[in-house]
């Protein structure tokens, strides 16, 4: 099994999902032609959300990255994580 098929095996379609949906928040055009309300009477909105998207986006691969990331511990995992993969010429 090459390396290619063994991601695609591996990865839930669900994550690709949540991947995708982290992507399309980013694109906040609803904030794009004001700076109004002021969160806490100082940051514009865009910049707030920026900043919440970031926390949340981080947190969201890292949630990603726990789970589907292979322990080196799992039956058949080398050190790189990669199962049945050919040695290295």
């Amino acid at each position: 099994m090459s390396r290619a098929e063994h991601l695609v095996r591996r990865v839930p379609v669900g994550s690709i999902v949540v991947g995708g949906l982290v992507y399309l928040l980013h694109q906040d055009f609803w904030f794009w032609r004001s700076a109004q309300p002021l969160v806490f009477g100082l940051l514009p909105i865009g910049l707030f959300y920026h900043a919440a998207y970031t926390v949340a986006s981080s947190l969201v691969l890292w949630a990603l990255l726990r789970s589907l990331w292979p322990r080196v511990d799992e039956p058949g995992a080398d050190a790189a994580g990669f199962a049945d993969r050919p040695p290295a010429r």
